[in-house]
């Protein structure tokens, strides 16, 4: 008879270190969705774009784990971080301005198993850019977990991330 585990952090970690494509949410493991060239592509010139826009403001932290207890480190495509060292401990829920999923194949994953997480960990603000409609989601404001306000951008729309007025990402 198969057997459900779940796991804590800690022993996620010690177990899971340093095996690429997945991640513990809410004390499951999931394999991630492989990351293909145009993803890749977009991640890369996010990072660049985050990078020069915002300077010292944010640590840029592409591809990270980033720790939700009590049972969930997910690693986001990018992570916008308050501008600190990250040395001792993973980055929290406390450190994040921004969350960023890039959806090729995994938008289903990302909206219905991933955002719910963010919004009941106080994170402020994520986007998911859905490479197959080629659209930007924005979503903003969470309450009791859940994000209160979503906006689509379109092609050719920047995107403005709440916590640094006046700077406009292009993306993809």
């Amino acid at each position: 008879m198969a057997r459900r585990y779940r796991f804590g952090i800690e022993e996620f970690e010690r177990l899971f270190r340093g095996i690429a494509g997945v991640e513990l949410l809410e004390g499951e493991v999931y394999q991630m969705s492989p990351i293909g060239p145009r993803h890749a592509e977009v991640v890369a010139r996010l990072v660049t774009r985050f990078a020069q826009a915002l300077g010292d403001q944010a640590r840029v932290w592409p591809q990270n784990p980033v720790r939700l207890p009590p049972g969930s480190e997910p690693q986001p495509d990018i992570a916008l971080l308050k501008p600190k060292d990250y040395w001792e401990a993973l980055p929290s829920a406390e450190d994040v301005l921004l969350l960023v999923e890039v959806a090729e194949s995994s938008l289903d994953y990302d909206r219905n198993t991933k955002l719910p997480l963010y919004a009941r960990s106080a994170i402020p603000e994520v986007w998911v850019l859905d490479l197959s409609e080629n659209r930007l989601h924005v979503f903003r404001a969470p309450k009791e977990g859940v994000y209160t306000e979503h906006r689509v951008l379109l092609p050719g729309e920047e995107a403005e991330p709440l916590l640094f007025p006046g700077v406009r990402v292009a993306w993809p």
